[in-house]
């Protein structure tokens, strides 16, 4: 028995030596790591896990017929063999082994008695115990016994350190991991807020975003819902409705501006993560996945993502709202520039209309004025056939609701809302449409309508810029209307009413260059002066009124009547011959007789002008009417002489 126990010893000696000498010459870089307090919950697995790997390596040992007890640096038993086994663990037994192995862990000492041997086994960094092992042998222990049990003792030490080197090793090999994941996921985060951030349009953020959490979760479902109205064709951008919010988890985490995880079923998961820009959030991010495939540590990854998903989201609106702001001034600057090159209302009213159909790409557009007796608004233009020339109550429809508010209007379905009855919505099958005033001062001068057959066609951008561009055709129509009155004041006798002398000229020179002939009629009210002696000139300007009515309702809208000096009217009738002319003539002579008080009489004389004539000109067709008068009042007054 002894000689065995030298013989095994001495072997496993030799074989210590051989690795101690191995060790001391390949050096392996984590030689001097060892367990700390740190190590301490998993002490007692790991010293487990090397008593039962150590019992297997010694079945044949020498010790094989006696009991063992494995025990941590407290003297607390972790592992028994043997005998042992099928004890309480707070029998006396085992209470007196515990007290040993406190013994030795702490005399740092091997210690035994007639049956029993405990020996500590050290740490590789300090003098402290990592645990006892303990023999209790069922006879005396022998010589050698204490020798060889402690080479044992070494083997065991070996196998706790080259697992705990695994572990180690496992470790260090789970953080690099931990780290990769984590570079890797820094890098696409920086890639991903890259391309966010190098879209310039709002579809493309939604469309890199939606693309790269795909990627990045594939066997998630990935949604977006927005708060702003947006429409790119993906299904899986959403609006958000924030109707129920107490129990709306979209809504809820998009007021709180907080992720919400919730477990939605078994073994599913739903993610909410506000879209959050500098300004507002804009929307919420919807992922749903396994429970099995989620991980708590990629929430500040998603969380990261989304707030530069909403940063990039914003700088694109922002670009995109500029973009548009720069187009809407150049459009503005465009139109007020041609419109201001007309000052004839009939050309800016059509040029008005024409542009408003192109600008909202819209079906139909009417521009209407208010009339000046203020009755009803007048269609001045428009590109439905039946509005033509048409009439309005400034209390009918939708132009009267703009007319009375002095507001525009926006109607996104007037199938669905049917605010009033509108004829022109009904005729045209329009379902859309926005309106404004056209404003003078503080007073509605008329209305600008523009309708589309399909609902929910213009947008509240739309809206807006009709406002903006009808403050700048209003002031083309006043100007236009401004123009039209001084020139109109200009051409017109204050007193009658009819046209000024140079007016007539002007008419009668630019006739005689197309037409092939025309009249001249020369009026005089004969003893015009006897009259103002005799009643004053209050009554003789009424008498001058009274005949200017007259000779304005016996003639055509195409002919000309003016003031020619004085008491004298003239009045230019184009491609009419003297013979016509003279019944006209008689008419005037007669009506002026019958219709004014105190009754006066007229003489006139006429002239007239053909395309063959040698000597066609405005000098000289006045110069026969005024001889042609002048003979009718030498023959008595009140008759028409031929000139």
């Amino acid at each position: 028995m002894n000689n065995s126990i030298r013989t095994d010893y001495s072997t496993i000696s030799d074989k210590l030596s051989d690795n101690q000498q191995t060790t001391q010459q390949s050096p392996i870089w984590f030689t001097y790591e060892d367990i700390n307090e740190l190590n301490d919950p998993q002490l007692n697995s790991l010293l487990i896990r090397s008593f039962e790997q150590w019992l297997r390596d010694t079945m044949s040992s020498p010790f094989k017929d006696g009991s063992f007890a494995f025990c941590n640096p407290e003297g607390r038993i972790v592992a028994v063999k043997g005998q042992l086994e099928s004890m309480d663990s707070e029998s006396v037994e085992l209470v007196e082994l515990e007290k040993l192995a406190k013994d030795a862990s702490m005399s740092d000492k091997l210690l035994k008695d007639n049956h029993i041997i405990a020996i500590p086994i050290m740490k590789r960094s300090d003098s402290q115990s990592l645990a006892v092992l303990i023999w209790i042998s069922r006879n005396e222990v022998v010589e050698g016994a204490s020798v060889l049990l402690e080479a044992g003792s070494l083997h065991l030490r070996s196998i706790f350190y080259h697992l705990f080197e695994m572990i180690y090793v496992n470790n260090l090999i789970a953080q690099q991991q931990l780290s990769d994941k984590e570079a890797l996921r820094r890098d696409t985060l920086i890639q991903v807020a890259k391309r966010l951030h190098d879209q310039n349009d709002v579809s493309s953020v939604l469309n890199v975003l939606l693309m790269d959490l795909e990627h990045l979760y594939p066997h998630a479902t990935v949604e977006l819902y927005l708060s702003q109205d947006h429409v790119n064709g993906d299904p899986r951008v959403k609006p958000l409705l924030i109707r129920h919010s107490a129990t709306d988890t979209y809504a809820k985490a998009f007021l709180d501006a907080k992720p919400i995880v919730e477990q939605v079923s078994q073994g599913l998961i739903e993610l909410a993560i506000p879209m959050s820009g500098k300004q507002a959030v804009y929307g919420v991010l919807s992922i749903t996945m396994s429970t099995a495939r989620w991980d708590d540590s990629d929430m500040r990854a998603l969380i990261m993502l989304s707030d530069t998903a909403g940063s990039a989201f914003e700088n694109a609106k922002l670009f995109e709202q500029s973009n548009l702001l720069i187009g809407e001034l150049q459009l503005i600057n465009e139109l007020t520039k041609r419109l201001n090159q007309s000052l004839r209302l009939n050309e800016i009213f059509q040029f008005a209309m024409t542009e408003l159909l192109n600008i909202f790409k819209a079906d139909f557009c009417i521009l209407l004025q208010l009339n000046k007796e203020a009755t009803g608004l007048q269609v001045m233009s428009s590109n439905v056939p039946s509005a033509v020339n048409e009439s309005y109550s400034t209390q009918y429809g939708f132009c009267g609701i703009v007319y009375e508010t002095k507001e525009p209007l926006i109607i996104s379905d007037y199938w669905g809302t049917r605010v009033v009855d509108s004829q022109l919505m009904d005729e045209t099958k329009s379902r859309s449409l926005i309106a404004t005033p056209i404003m003078a001062n503080t007073e509605v001068v008329g209305v600008i309508m523009v309708l589309h057959q399909n609902p929910n066609y213009f947008s509240y951008d739309n809206y807006k810029l009709l406002q903006v561009l009808s403050t700048h055709i209003g002031l083309a129509i006043t100007n236009a209307s401004l123009h039209a009155e001084v020139r109109r004041m200009v051409i017109t006798d204050n007193l009658t009413g009819l046209h000024a002398r140079h007016y007539l000229n002007e008419q009668i020179s630019s006739r005689q260059r197309k037409d092939p002939c025309g009249s001249l009629v020369l009026v005089d009210i004969d003893h015009f002066k006897k009259v103002n002696d005799t009643y004053g000139h209050q009554i003789g300007d009424r008498i001058l009124i009274s005949v200017s009515d007259v000779i304005r309702s016996c003639i055509r809208d195409s002919d000309i009547a003016a003031r020619w000096g004085g008491e004298e009217l003239a009045v230019y009738l184009p491609q009419i011959r003297a013979e016509q002319a003279y019944r006209i003539a008689e008419r005037i002579r007669s009506q002026v007789e019958k219709n004014t008080d105190p009754t006066v009489t007229v003489s006139c004389g006429i002239s007239e002008w053909m395309f063959e004539d040698e000597k066609v000109s405005v000098e000289s067709l006045f110069y026969r009417a005024d001889m042609a008068l002048y003979e009718a009042k030498n023959n008595g007054r009140n008759r028409i002489f031929l000139g």
